[in-house]
């Protein structure tokens, strides 16, 4: 249902980009420096990365909205009491535990151009968890939820056909799966490069 839901909002966003005035395509890439922040988890950020594609869908001379879809790996750790604050349920080894989630995201960015090499740019971002930790809790029990929402904003610059773009990001929704009774959101910032190639 998911990936239909996914193939249906492409489809829709690709027929609306076409009728659109200008519309280019382009792939990018970069990294991600995130946490999750929540108790029992870690306070440092931690390096991942994110490698996708682009479009541009212009709604005027300043306006124009930037749909991409994403591989997003978020690396965090649990905290030096995790054990502790999650008796009976953690496994042994799990303070400083080292996790990587990997989404692949939609974020779909209004951007506005305050001059023709500087882009504001918010908006909301969808994400699916593609894969999940099952060693932070006994008997694989999942830690983190399928789905994310988050918003976000930053800046991009565009010199030609590249790109160099920096946002921050927090989830809306709670990630923790339900099992852990504590509230739990991705959070960090991006900093990316990318290329436009039609």
């Amino acid at each position: 249902m998911k990936f239909k839901l996914l193939f249906l909002a492409t489809a829709l966003l690709a027929v609306s980009g076409l009728q659109a005035q200008g519309f280019h395509l382009g792939v990018k890439g970069g990294a991600n420096i995130t946490k999750v922040d929540g108790k029992a988890m870690s306070d440092e950020f931690n390096y991942g990365y994110h490698l996708g594609g682009f479009a541009e869908i212009g709604l005027g001379k300043k306006w124009y909205i930037q749909p991409e879809v994403l591989w997003n790996q978020y690396s965090t750790k649990t905290a030096d009491d995790f054990e502790d604050i999650f008796n009976g349920i953690a496994m042994p080894g799990s303070n400083n535990e080292s996790i990587k989630l990997n989404y692949l995201s939609i974020p779909l960015t209004l951007n506005y151009r305050l001059t023709d090499w500087l882009s504001l740019q918010a908006g909301p971002q969808f994400g699916i968890l593609m894969n999940e930790d099952r060693t932070l809790l006994e008997e694989g029990k999942e830690a983190f939820k399928n789905g994310d929402v988050s918003i976000l904003g930053g800046a991009q610059i565009n010199i030609g056909a590249f790109r160099i773009s920096g946002r921050a990001f927090t989830s809306l929704s709670d990630v923790n799966s339900g099992d852990i009774n504590q509230a739990w959101k991705n959070k960090g910032y991006q900093i990316g490069v990318g290329i436009k190639i039609l």
